[in-house]
């Protein structure tokens, strides 16, 4: 039988301290069988994002680990930065590599969740394609109120978690899901003025009517002293990157301002930046799957 694996990509509300982001990557690297691929961490965001990929008990058992070890060390009730947050070991989403199937993903994603209630304490709330109900499938649903509305949320009966019981104190609750990949692009601004930022945010995102399968957020990055367009992907296939990058280029120039760089945050399908090389380069008649060398080595 093929080896199954899945990648899991936790986010943590640290950005600042090394050390508990270096012992929080520790604890996955732990795991034997678990390879972690990338970690990178923002200091104004106040989060790590870290990326790793094994059999589906292996990213369970990173994963319930790595939220013991965050719940030790972060400390929610003390914690400030730009991205909305709801727990320590904020959302966990799991992502089928190579040999899994969706539905074996959905069923790591609940396992792991139980695990983490069970082992570590944190309540949980199941998010995308393994939502119990269809107004807890959208991350910002779910996560709307942050760590300090909690208190409050967890009394809905609507909104009681899918595995424990209100939260825990300092370390909140985590949302635990499967997914398809998603890609973190962050676009920088020749401007300190964080509204230009939401303007633009709001021009771009797929729930104020721009963009199909992109969610945005105008930050202020405090460390560069420039705002912020921060942008998930989570279909490219729907809403290429350059597609992206030419709708915030247009909306900035509306208010006089320019994209001054920009961020890959994780790891990201070649596929999907092949897409913008194709694009930038005006390549005719490209063709993917035969004229992109490493897809005949692999």
């Amino acid at each position: 039988m093929k080896p199954k694996i899945v990648e899991c990509v936790p986010n943590i509300s640290e950005g600042r301290n090394e050390n508990t982001v270096k012992e929080c990557v520790n604890a996955v690297a732990s795991v034997p069988g678990v390879t972690v691929l990338n970690y990178t961490s923002d200091p104004d965001h106040n989060r790590s994002v870290i990326t790793f990929i094994g059999s589906p008990d292996g990213v369970i058992e990173a994963a319930v680990r790595l939220c013991k070890t965050a719940s030790e060390l972060i400390d929610l009730r003390t914690h400030s930065g730009e991205h909305p947050r709801m727990g320590a070991v904020d959302v966990i989403p799991f992502i089928p590599v190579k040999n899994a199937t969706e539905e074996e993903v959905i069923d790591v994603s609940k396992r792991a969740a139980e695990q983490i209630w069970n082992r570590a304490s944190i309540p949980v709330y199941l998010y995308e394609k393994s939502a119990s109900a269809p107004h807890r499938e959208n991350l910002a649903d779910v996560r709307r109120g942050e760590f300090e509305g909690l208190s409050e949320k967890t009394k809905d009966p609507l909104w009681q978690p899918d595995f424990g019981s209100g939260f825990h104190e300092s370390a909140g609750v985590s949302i635990v899901g499967a997914r398809d990949f998603l890609i973190a692009y962050n676009l920088n601004l020749s401007t300190d003025n964080v509204d230009i930022a939401k303007k633009i945010a709001k021009a771009v995102r797929n729930s104020s009517g721009g963009l199909g399968c992109v969610k945005a957020l105008g930050i202020m990055l405090k460390e560069k002293n420039c705002a912020q367009v921060s942008v998930n992907v989570t279909d490219f296939n729907i809403t290429p990157l350059y597609r992206v990058n030419e709708l915030v280029k247009a909306e900035a120039k509306r208010w006089g301002v320019h994209i001054t760089s920009t961020e890959l945050i994780g790891l990201a399908p070649m596929k999907a930046l092949i897409d913008s090389a194709e694009y930038y380069l005006q390549i005719e008649d490209f063709d993917f799957d035969t004229q992109v060398l490493e897809n005949h080595l692999l």
